[in-house]
């Protein structure tokens, strides 16, 4: 949940990153011109034609900075904020102590060079940015301004209902822009590649781990914020050897972060149920999926490891949490819903029955096996053990 917290799109790639600005530096006049210069580039690497010039600006890293709080302010209320840092502290995937909102503030305002706003349709570079490294971040960027004149990146991207299907839009976005910047930068080059494409991955990672606010973050955050790239970036590549010639827009979206990271589940069509709580929602403070790679991520904190395990898939079918309000602190309440009896025993087994073993300070952690609906299904509850509605925890349907 954590790459779908801040819905501005930012060009988390390590070209974006990292290096030194040299002493010559970009005017308003310039920057028009490098848009109008990579505007053929980037629509030929897409396949789409730009309906109209996206329009750019220059803003001084302060007023970046500032605009980030703003809009932050007012598309992540507390209670969302609160929401998800409850549920990856209940998990254990978060210390207690983290503030979120501002460090997210402060990894989105390290070192960036650029950034597309769907809501103005404008392109931001920071003053006194290296030009080198600002044509990299634009035509990144210009692949977004033309994905929004296609379709509306910003509904997608503001839609919190289902965060793992939010991901998976997200991923399609970063993806296709990821490898098509790289078209339109370095014309050429084949991106379809295995060996350019594990180059360039590996490049991006130890970019990445050179940025001081990046480095220190848990492994939680830097997976979940590099994940729309490079998984979003590998299925455009399977896409496209398998859909020459289309783009998965529309209809064609993928539904779920287990689309994203199996492709073989796309293709044969296996879509996310719907689960859904059902009864009251007095004291809820927080709601959604939290989908196949967040539950990737969970595996991975469990047992300490620096990066997660995305092979094989699953067998994830849908999922829903809560995050309850009371006096004695929150409490989680994660209904998932497996495809198969060996699916769902693998994940009580492992990751849920890992997590009972090694409860949240102060609460108390149950897992039960159960069958909704003719479906295999395993709730997860984190809770104090005071909390009153132990006896009567809130079901959901499942469609």
């Amino acid at each position: 949940m954590f790459r779908k917290i801040v819905l501005l799109s930012l060009c988390a790639l390590g070209a974006c990153r990292g290096a030194s600005p040299s002493a010559q530096t970009v005017d308003q006049q310039h920057l028009q011109e490098m848009v109008q210069s990579l505007l053929p580039a980037v629509s030929k690497a897409v396949g789409l034609t730009f309906k109209s010039t996206p329009k750019s600006a220059i803003r001084s890293r302060a007023q970046i900075h500032d605009y980030l709080i703003a809009k932050m302010a007012r598309e992540l209320p507390d209670a969302r904020v609160q929401g998800v840092t409850d549920v990856y502290q209940l998990l254990d995937m978060l210390p207690d102590s983290i503030d979120l909102r501002q460090l997210f503030v402060d990894l989105y305002t390290e070192q960036i060079a650029g950034f597309y706003d769907p809501d103005s349709t404008t392109f931001y570079a920071v003053e006194g940015g290296d030009p080198a490294l600002l044509r990299v971040t634009l035509a990144h960027e210009l692949v977004h301004a033309l994905q929004h004149q296609y379709m509306p990146i910003d509904s997608i991207l503001k839609d919190a209902s289902d965060g793992d299907r939010q991901a998976a839009a997200q991923a399609i976005l970063e993806g296709q822009a990821t490898l098509a910047s790289l078209v339109a930068v370095v014309p050429g080059i084949d991106v379809m590649s295995d060996q350019f494409w594990e180059t360039i991955r590996q490049s991006l990672k130890a970019q990445q781990t050179g940025t001081t606010v990046y480095a220190r973050a848990p492994m939680v955050i830097r997976e979940s914020l590099t994940f729309p790239y490079t998984a979003g970036a590998d299925f455009m590549r399977w896409f496209d050897k398998n859909h020459p010639g289309q783009v998965p827009f529309g209809p064609l979206l993928p539904k779920s972060t287990e689309q994203i990271l199996h492709p073989d589940r796309y293709a044969r069509g296996d879509q996310p149920l719907s689960v859904r709580f059902t009864g009251d929602s007095t004291g809820v403070l927080f709601e959604d999926t939290f989908g196949e790679f967040d539950i990737d991520l969970l595996r991975a904190a469990l047992t300490h490891a620096t990066e997660p395990v995305t092979d094989p898939a699953l067998g994830w079918g849908g999922d829903r949490l809560r995050v309850y309000t009371t006096p004695a602190g929150p409490a989680l309440v994660w209904y998932t819903v497996w495809d198969t009896q060996p699916d769902a025993d693998r994940f009580r087994n492992t990751i849920a029955t890992a997590l009972a073993a090694h409860p949240h300070a102060g609460d108390r952690t149950a897992v039960e096996a159960l069958t909704l609906g003719g479906h295999l299904a395993v709730r997860v509850t984190v809770a104090p053990p005071v909390w009153a509605s132990w006896s009567h925890l809130p079901g959901v349907e499942v469609r």
